[in-house]
């Protein structure tokens, strides 16, 4: 592992977790890009599933991504991948929107308040075979993976489930803030308690 995301006490990616797209999944994309008119054949499948393999990277809290994105976009820099599209940043947090701002990441609100920031990456600008990279908290990861079980891939009927799943996004955005306020706050004791000895 790249050792600027392994510092101590608290490394910063705290764990990894990869995928390839389901069978099911993918047969159900190509059905609904099938009816938009969109008729994909052997040589257009790589550039019109652009998520067919994934990773995603997962960490504590949100100041740790402003690392997690150095060192993507360093990594696009020596030219070991090359992007697909831009970073995107999907969040209904105007906080977070300003904060993706800052790093220069466009920001996008999904009606179900998905948040998680999305890198298309490939390994050469001649290559169609793409990976996704999603980045997020734990707290996003644990609201995405219950909107997934319940959302995809056709949405629930349920209006209950859609509204619990809108205040379960408020409240892991609660989350994500509380534990940047507890680590900065374990930061500022540690550096005090350092320069006290």
């Amino acid at each position: 592992m790249n050792p600027a995301l392994h510092t101590l006490p608290f490394p910063i990616v705290h764990s990894l977790k990869a995928r390839l797209k389901d069978p099911e999944h993918l047969r159900g994309k190509l059905k609904r890009k099938a009816e938009k008119g969109i008729i994909l054949t052997e040589d257009s499948l790589l550039c019109e599933v652009t998520d067919l393999a994934g990773v995603r990277v997962l960490h504590l809290y949100q100041d740790q991504f402003e690392t997690i994105h150095t060192e993507i976009m360093r990594t696009i820099d020596v030219g070991d991948w090359v992007l697909g599209e831009d970073p995107k940043a999907y969040t209904w947090d105007p906080e977070t929107q300003a904060f993706f701002g800052r790093l220069g990441i466009s920001t996008e609100v999904r009606d179900s308040y998905y948040t998680s920031v999305h890198y298309l990456v490939k390994p050469n600008n001649k290559s169609d075979i793409c990976c996704e990279i999603q980045v997020r908290t734990l707290f996003e990861e644990i609201w995405g993976e219950m909107d997934h079980a319940i959302n995809y891939p056709h949405k629930t009927g349920s209006i209950a489930c859609a509204e619990q799943l809108r205040v379960l996004s408020k409240l892991v955005s609660t989350g994500t803030r509380l534990s940047d306020s507890i680590f900065r706050s374990y930061k500022e004791y540690v550096e005090k308690t350092n320069k006290d000895l």
